[in-house]
């Protein structure tokens, strides 16, 4: 897993190197800067006009080391020093004096300075780094509403300026169109409020030490693809279907039995070896027709579901176009009451914990609920903003020894030990009815073949986005439906 480190640490990080290479404080930002430029000019040619606004810091001096780079690289280039009380940082002062004078160089220091950004096609930010405490004002509120105001691509060195790596931001914020940032990823690009500002972020290495990274600690990590092929069990030569899991979805009422087909659908395509629908008689022959693999069983209502007997099965995923009727829900009681292994929960099943009072405590322990946001603040309450958002969920998860798959951009799985695991794959093709159901599918699949709860929620979201991420590139985005998924998941776990 790609640990996700706090500012403190991702500082911690960078005087490890500088002690440990060792480097001189001036060289790694040299080093920054390169990695910068060589991302920079895969990106623009050389007859874009680029201005560079600095702060004093150490974020300006990198802004003063990329503006010489890039002039040496052909580039036109102006810069600008916002210049607030201090004297400098010593590697900004530094990078001063190394700046060549044939750069232009204005320097503000109060509001209204001139910023005159009409020569510009882009404009680099380096005012302020991932250390920021507290939100800009003065010169530098001015500065970032005039490079928000300017008619130029916008890219952000590590971290747009304004915007805190771990806590929620106010006030003036650089409104990015790129981010660049150095090593890893920060917190903050993973949440909603803050992709108005990050824009498309890309994270280049600059050589910091692994061995410090081996040693840290941390309870926040983003899923890449060598951890989900570790977890991925291989299959046996002599395998039969008996070997590969038996799961039983419960899904469907009168006008939604196409949660059920995709659910089903998606189950089977992620290697389930039977699966039984336990469905609404106006199901039964829609199911038997578009889903032959599957076994179906009838519920006794005949537009939605009434009982759940008990199930042998290895796992159980429950809720896509239930409903939330009484009998449902009274069946649905009845059904966690006694069945107490770890089972998906999704859609309609997650908005009746949400309107019964104590049902969630009836949950098996490990269990994975899967909720869009609203689904969620029906179910744990309102929030102030992403930070505690992420709390609220990490809270859910601990208290109620469940997993929490909170669905969207960068998909948070919570698991009760506290940890977080963002997902990276997924686009915003598959913001379209259905997808969720098909996610369902997906994870009672894999949780019937035996893999555990944790693993079974990391490699199901992963598989899930990637199927969409190949879709897409296939078909376009806004082309992008629930089936697509669907018939793109084999090509993900390939």
């Amino acid at each position: 897993m790609l640990k996700i480190l706090s500012s403190g640490q991702i500082r911690e990080w960078d005087a490890f190197t500088i002690s440990n290479e060792p480097i001189a404080s001036i060289d790694l930002m040299e080093r920054a800067c390169r990695a910068f430029v060589v991302w920079f000019a895969e990106h623009f040619n050389a007859s874009r006009r680029v201005g560079v606004v600095c702060g004093t810091g150490n974020n300006g001096g990198d802004g003063l080391g990329i503006a010489r780079m890039l002039r040496d690289w052909g580039y036109t280039v102006r810069v600008w020093i916002v210049k607030g009380q201090g004297q400098g940082s010593a590697d900004f002062n530094t990078n001063r004096q190394r700046l060549p004078q044939a750069i232009p160089v204005a320097e503000v220091t109060q509001p209204g300075d001139p910023m005159d950004f009409s020569a510009c096609d882009i404009i680099i930010d380096g005012i302020f780094g991932s250390g920021l405490s507290r939100q800009p004002e003065g010169i530098y509120a001015y500065a970032i509403e005039r490079i928000n105001d300017a008619q130029a691509t916008r890219v952000a060195i590590d971290i747009p300026s304004g915007l805190m790596v771990d806590g929620p931001s106010t006030g003036a914020i650089v409104r990015a169109h790129y981010t660049v940032t150095f090593q890893s990823p920060k917190l903050a690009f993973y949440l909603p409020g803050s992709y108005p500002f990050t824009g498309e972020w890309h994270v280049v290495d600059i050589g910091l030490l692994d061995a410090f990274l081996d040693n840290v600690t941390t309870t926040t990590y983003q899923v890449q693809r060598k951890d989900v092929r570790r977890i991925r069990k291989r299959r046996s030569k002599f395998g039969h279907k008996g070997d590969y899991g038996r799961a039983v979805i419960v899904a469907g009422g009168y006008g939604k039995m196409g949660a059920a087909v995709l659910c089903a659908r998606a189950a089977l395509r992620s290697g389930l070896g039977l699966l039984t629908l336990h469905v609404p008689e106006c199901g039964y022959q829609i199911v038997q027709t578009a889903v032959p693999e599957a076994m179906a069983r009838v519920d006794a209502g005949a537009h939605a579901i009434t009982e759940l007997p008990g199930v042998e099965a290895d796992a159980v995923g429950i809720g896509p176009g239930i409903g939330t009727a009484d009998a449902t829900a009274k069946a649905f009681r009845r059904f966690l009451e006694e069945h107490r292994k770890p089972m998906v929960i999704d859609a309609d099943a997650l908005n009746i914990l949400s309107a019964n009072a104590g049902l969630i405590d009836l949950v098996p322990p490990q269990s994975i609920l899967t909720p869009h946001p609203r689904e969620f603040e029906r179910l744990a309450g309102p929030w102030s903003d992403d930070f505690a958002r992420l709390n609220l969920v990490r809270e859910f998860a601990r208290r109620h020894k469940v997993i929490v798959v909170l669905k969207g951009a960068y998909s948070t799985i919570a698991s009760p030990d506290d940890n977080v695991y963002f997902n990276p794959t997924g686009n915003p093709g598959m913001a379209t009815g259905g997808s969720g159901d098909v996610l369902t599918g997906i994870l009672t699949g894999i949780l019937a073949q035996g893999y555990e709860p944790l693993e079974t929620a990391i490699m199901g979201v992963y598989l899930h986005g990637r199927a969409g991420d190949v879709a897409a590139a296939d078909k376009g985005t806004e082309g992008l439906i629930a089936s697509d998924l669907i018939e793109y998941l084999p090509q993900a776990f390939r």
